[in-house]
């Protein structure tokens, strides 16, 4: 095991590990054999529809549900066995967390920072999230927005390694969940391992270094976003109006070009790798400029469905 100083894991060392994982409610497997691993210093992020598991997953990762079958070590504990030395090195902030409407938000801090051996100063939590003015209010009055920021707040107090954020942009405007993506990625800058689990196919192209995509409680995908994507289809649409007839020929000799199609005055190349750069070369050399040019591929949200047959709701 390396580890870079007392207590903390070398970057890219494993931190999570959980294999086979198991969690029935009666007859039906909320998580059915569910298995991946994390590496410390990585935005891993745990995606898929309402339902499929995810929180399950993550409670079972925080201790606050005992599987039925398999294993999980976070940090080389058991998170039941172990639960109270794993929560002082995990900062975890769930779906549902609510406060009493009218702690305040240094009250709050404060009292979370009291639950640890080592707490950070949060003092300087509140300034550096973006809380100062809202210090002295109470957590009813509040926006949507700067709840997650104290929500991230209290993930951080305890000095945490690892940091699980459940659905945390979940009913906040675009604005305010992009200002929560920074304050996420700001999280690994610190140092901390972020477990993701969402539900929105933009944050986590957006955020995860890998993805563990997890549907009717079973693993479909464990990969990179882009290698997700790929592992379905990896080819391109390139969409534009050419300024002057343009010969299919011209194109259909590129190894990048699968096919040509023409819609009225547009024409789609379809096609593999650097498609823009070689199609726009060739125009170049033949003095045609692409009009309108837009560049199409797949996605997150095509590979759920090509995965899965169902459409993601975001």
């Amino acid at each position: 095991m390396c580890i870079d100083e007392p207590g903390r894991y070398a970057e890219g060392m494993t931190v999570i590990e959980v294999r086979d994982l198991v969690k029935r409610y009666g007859a039906h497997a909320a998580v059915d054999g569910v298995s991946f691993t994390v590496e410390a210093g990585e935005i891993f992020g745990i995606l898929g529809p309402n339902g499929a598991g995810k929180t399950t997953t993550v409670e079972s990762i925080a201790g606050l549900r005992t599987p039925d079958s398999g294993t999980i070590r976070v940090l080389g504990l058991d998170p039941w066995r172990d639960r109270a030395e794993l929560r002082q090195r995990l900062g975890i902030q769930l779906q549902d967390s609510q406060l009493p409407e009218h702690l305040k938000v240094w009250e709050a801090l404060d009292l979370y920072s009291s639950f640890y051996d080592d707490a950070a100063d949060w003092e300087r939590l509140i300034k550096d999230l973006g809380l100062g003015e809202k210090r002295n209010t109470s957590f009813r009055n509040l926006s949507g927005g700067q709840r997650q920021r104290l929500s991230i707040a209290l993930a951080l107090v305890g000095n945490p390694q690892i940091a699980v954020l459940d659905e945390l942009t979940t009913g906040l405007d675009p604005q305010a969940r992009r200002d929560t993506w920074q304050l996420i990625e700001g999280m690994r800058s610190r140092g901390v391992t972020v477990l993701l689990v969402t539900h929105f196919m933009e944050e986590a192209e957006r955020l995860c270094d890998r993805l563990a995509l997890i549907h009717s409680g079973r693993l479909v995908a464990l990969d990179t976003p882009a290698g997700i994507v790929a592992r379905v289809n990896s080819e391109q649409c390139l969409r534009f109006r050419p300024s002057a007839p343009l010969d299919d020929r011209l194109l259909t000799g590129l190894p990048e070009v699968r096919g040509i199609t023409h819609n009225g005055p547009t024409v789609v190349v379809s096609g593999t790798g650097d498609l823009a750069y070689a199609v726009i070369s060739v125009l170049a050399r033949s003095q045609i400029v692409a009009h309108e040019l837009r560049v199409e591929q797949a996605d997150l949200d095509d590979a759920f469905i090509a995965l899965t047959g169902r459409k993601l709701d975001g």
